[in-house]
């Protein structure tokens, strides 16, 4: 019992963090990170085998952007980055200096050709540092409706509910061995107060009365 417990922990666990790591990666593909991070879903093969189709890569931007770079940039100029192929992923090849303008000449690693349009430095999102095979099909789906509901909202609910019972078993647990620890307390107090005298003292005050009787009288037998 105890190690199906722990199993059951170990695997809710896990399914939060992979939850989690899928909402930053969502999160993330649409705004800047920390040191402007990004995360985008390769659409294509054209970057195979190095970068397979479905990956999400990871992305950093840079000072400058030098020949055989792989780098994420717009597909065009107006392009909405809520869209999963809203980003390419290719390989530079030539970077031109067009009168101080740069722009780069890229190429997927399984294209024949280099791609039609030059590359403004603008619009380049940043450089692949990492790639994750098969997790931008999961990304691509939270992106939609229904992915998002079944994959983030769904989910997220259950682990709130979840916490919150949680805490209030805590809470109730932690109330109910104030009032255990109160309970002994107040019967100790009791107890104290309902403890017999020693025979020692009741002798004293036996003795005394005796003394304070026989005082009174030798008291008359003077009168």
């Amino acid at each position: 019992m105890k190690k199906l417990k722990i199993i059951t922990n170990v695997v809710y666990w896990l399914v939060i963090l992979f939850l989690v790591f899928i909402a930053l990666i969502t999160a993330f593909s649409v705004i800047k990170g920390p040191a402007g991070l990004r995360f985008f879903v390769v659409q294509s093969g054209s970057m195979e085998p190095k970068i397979k189709t479905g990956s999400v890569v990871l992305v950093a931007p840079q000072k400058e952007y030098k020949e055989n770079d792989v780098i994420t940039f717009l597909a065009n100029p107006q392009a909405n980055l809520k869209q999963v192929q809203a980003t390419v992923t290719h390989r530079i090849i030539k970077v031109n200096n067009d009168e101080g303008r740069i722009n780069y000449q890229t190429k997927g690693d399984a294209n024949e050709d280099p791609d039609r349009e030059l590359v403004y430095e603008k619009n380049v999102l940043g450089k692949v540092r990492l790639s994750i095979p098969y997790f931008g099909y999961v990304v691509g789906f939270t992106k939609t409706q229904t992915g998002f509901i079944l994959l983030i909202v769904i989910p997220a609910t259950l682990i709130i509910y979840s916490e919150l019972v949680n805490i209030k078993k805590e809470i109730a647990r932690l109330l109910s061995e104030w009032k255990a620890k109160r309970s002994v307390s107040s019967k100790a107090e009791k107890n104290a107060l309902d403890v017999p005298e020693p025979e020692s003292k009741k002798k004293i005050k036996v003795k005394s009365k005796k003394q304070e009787r026989k005082k009174e009288i030798i008291g008359k037998r003077k009168k």
